[in-house]
């Protein structure tokens, strides 16, 4: 009885050499997002624990040892100087993020304060008005650190009047708009305001668009797609399946 016997036509191996690799690929870059997410998960947890510290004293960090570092902040919320970021959901709901201007008591620098999300006007034709808090405040959050440069659909235009929508927080390409309205030095990055704190609105923080649990579930399913390829082209490309159907019949 004739055993295993190979036939490659070389459109179909040309195919699934190409697609073969690349689903594997993709496989292993949703563990390592997952392995990403999970460590961004215990830095947050760990961070949670710690005790609020003045901004002014971690000035010098490095920013990766910034992220999600706990912060104290004392200062004045400028009037009617704050940003707009565009296009936050909160429970299926469409709103902005606000984020105010604190210039800050103990140094020369203005801060980027994340309120918190408040609905507003779908179509963009009405701004929403968020009055900050009057005189000095002293509240706490976290710093956030982003990822890499954001991405945006087109240009930002960063300019009076105020308030300025944006797309997203880049405190560098932020900073000339920050300028018309102080001198104090803009710091590098935003903090994101804990609930309860005078000027917070709704606070829900995201850590991350989607869980480690999630990426290893689109890992499985890319494996799976790559076992499901390799498969029908070892049946299209030998005689398995004749093997197969043979022994059932004789047995």
């Amino acid at each position: 009885m004739a055993g295993l016997q190979l036939d490659f036509e070389w459109r179909i191996t040309l195919a699934t050499a190409l697609l073969l690799p690349a689903l594997i690929a993709l496989g292993f870059w949703q563990l390592e997002r997952a392995e990403e997410k999970a460590g961004l998960e215990a830095r947050w947890s760990a961070r949670q624990s710690e005790a609020p510290a003045p901004l002014s004293a971690l000035a010098s960090s490095d920013p990766q040892q910034l992220a999600y570092r706990r912060v104290s902040l004392q200062g004045r919320f400028l009037p009617g100087h704050y940003l707009l970021l565009d296009n936050r959901m909160h429970q299926g709901r469409f709103g902005n993020e606000v984020i105010g201007l604190l210039a800050l008591d103990d140094s020369d620098q203005v801060v980027l304060v994340n309120r918190g999300w408040v609905p507003s006007d779908p179509a963009r034709l009405v701004l929403p008005e968020v009055p900050a808090p009057e005189g000095a405040v002293t509240l706490t959050g976290h710093i956030y650190v982003s990822p890499g440069k954001p991405y945006l659909l087109g240009e930002q235009q960063l300019a009076p009047p105020w308030p300025v929508r944006i797309q997203a927080v880049d405190t560098e390409a932020l900073a000339p708009l920050v300028a018309t309205v102080t001198d104090a030095v803009l710091y590098p990055h935003p903090v994101r305001i804990d609930s309860g704190q005078p000027g917070a609105l709704t606070v829900a923080w995201q850590l991350v668009n989607a869980s480690p649990q999630k990426h290893q579930g689109y890992a499985l399913q890319w494996f799976t797609m790559a076992a499901v390829l390799a498969f029908f082209f070892l049946l299209r490309s030998s005689n398995l399946w004749q093997l197969l159907t043979r022994k059932r019949h004789e047995a």
